[in-house]
């Protein structure tokens, strides 16, 4: 049943303002998925924080228009599903990759980040990616190191010197 003018506008409305907050996007063909598997797909994406939505290409293109995706405007070709990552940027493509594993029927066409639009076979670069939480450990690691080194430095010196002392007395011991 074809969608009237009315939903049409408001779903154009609906895809353009996620994308004006989405980290990254994945335009991927879903040709041959069943329902079931298209179901379970959708409840993994709302899962991980992704919005995951069927929209024919003349209208992803509108809604696409101002947006950081707008570099992906000519290559919606074909049956396309897009999933844009909300919280961080691999996110979508994490999600897009691991179903893929499963069903080889879900390819990615398309991976978009940082208003630059990349081939499918980028997809594992950008699910590579740390989380928000991931990215904030591997900081707070770089940052505690030099500290660590230095207060190891700083007791070096007199638990030398407790070894030491220890050796000398070991060996008058055994004399």
């Amino acid at each position: 049943m074809p969608l009237s003018f009315e939903k049409k506008q408001a779903l154009v409305a609906e895809v353009s303002e996620v994308a004006r907050q989405a980290h990254s996007a994945v335009a991927a063909e879903y040709r041959g998925l069943t329902v079931a598997e298209m179901n379970e797909l959708r409840a993994k994406a709302r899962e991980s924080g992704v919005y995951l939505r069927v929209v024919k290409n003349n209208l992803a293109k509108r809604a696409l228009e101002g947006t950081d995706f707008e570099c992906m405007r000519d290559s919606l070709v074909g049956p396309l599903l897009l999933a844009f990552s909300q919280e961080d940027p691999g996110s979508a493509a994490r999600v897009v990759k691991n179903f893929g594993k499963e069903h080889k029927l879900l390819e990615a066409k398309i991976v978009a980040v940082g208003g630059e639009a990349l081939p499918g076979s980028e997809l594992d670069r950008l699910a590579s990616l740390p989380t928000r939480d991931e990215a904030i450990a591997q900081l707070m690691s770089v940052m505690k190191a030099p500290i660590e080194k230095f207060v190891r430095t700083l007791n070096e010196p007199h638990a030398k010197l407790v070894r030491t002392i220890a050796a000398v007395k070991d060996q008058k011991e055994a004399a």
